[in-house]
């Protein structure tokens, strides 16, 4: 069964006003109100954390060397090491630390 989250629609009572999860069954219709209360509620859209990662040893070697030069201030080859890893994001932002301009 999947839990499903839910917010009040206004202000509700200490048990949802931060937003609480329900556990039902698929074919369940939504809440419409809160239980503890009665305040009216909606379902919401939620990103689940349910993901696994495998990395491989060059992609741990490439990581961990990475870090070695951005907590040494190597902010210069850090970023040239992420650009030519296809990591942009990370390159950008060591590339500004190291005082480029873009």
């Amino acid at each position: 069964m999947p839990i499903y989250e839910y917010k009040p629609v206004h202000a509700g009572c200490s048990f949802c006003i931060g937003g609480f999860d329900a556990l039902q069954k698929m074919a369940d219709p939504p809440l419409q109100a809160c239980p503890k209360c009665g305040s009216p509620v909606r379902r919401i859209f939620s990103s689940f954390a349910a993901c696994s990662t495998e990395t491989t040893d060059e992609t741990a070697a490439l990581d961990s060397k990475l870090r070695d030069y951005e907590q040494q201030g190597m902010w210069s080859h850090a970023a040239e090491l992420a650009d030519k890893s296809e990591l942009k994001e990370r390159a950008m932002d060591n590339y500004k630390k190291a005082g480029y301009n873009f």
